[in-house]
């Protein structure tokens, strides 16, 4: 796959594979908390799409969530982590005392944080990322074509779906022919 195409995961998968609820996955997106990268609804009939690292988020969201820490807590360490590509996401440990959220990129901060008393849990991001890539391979994605790019063309910019996943577009994309 090339640079200017990129994969993206419809509202059922994310939510399945996230472990969330669609009322928790569209709140989080009306509010900004976790919005999908690829593409927002806009008007009646459009689906979002989220991509491997806004899913990646949402999993760390809810793990937080099940650990106790408030959804402002949680807003703030997600606007922290917010410029981190899944390569620097999956380096970090994130350690809460059940108020702060500690973002750790080492053993010997982790250590410090449990040692200094500050840290009651942590959430390997690694493992999360090792899980998310293994469960959400068996999900059929959706190839998306980004304005610019080679094969950008009146039919590809009108179906953004891999062939087979959106039986339906491809039946419109063949009568428009």
């Amino acid at each position: 796959m090339d640079s200017d195409d990129e994969v993206g995961y419809r509202v059922p998968i994310a939510c399945q594979v996230a472990g969330i609820t669609y009322r928790q996955l569209d709140y989080w997106a009306r509010t900004k908390l976790v919005q999908p990268s690829i593409r927002s609804a806009h008007g009646s009939g459009t689906q979002r799409l989220y991509s491997f690292r806004d899913i990646l988020v949402l999993k760390i969201v809810k793990g937080l969530l099940d650990t106790g820490i408030s959804l402002q807590n949680i807003r703030r360490a997600v606007e922290k982590l917010s410029n981190l590509g899944v390569d620097d996401l999956s380096t970090i440990t994130l350690v809460s005392d059940g108020t702060t959220v500690y973002e750790c990129r080492s053993s010997e901060e982790v250590f410090d944080l449990l040692t200094g008393g500050q840290g009651v849990f942590g959430i390997g991001v690694p493992g999360i990322v090792k899980e998310l890539a293994g469960t959400i391979s068996e999900f059929p994605a959706e190839k998306v074509v980004r304005a610019g790019s080679a094969d950008d063309s009146a039919e590809g910019a009108s179906q953004h779906n891999v062939a087979g996943f959106d039986e339906l577009a491809e039946r419109r994309r063949r009568k428009t022919s």
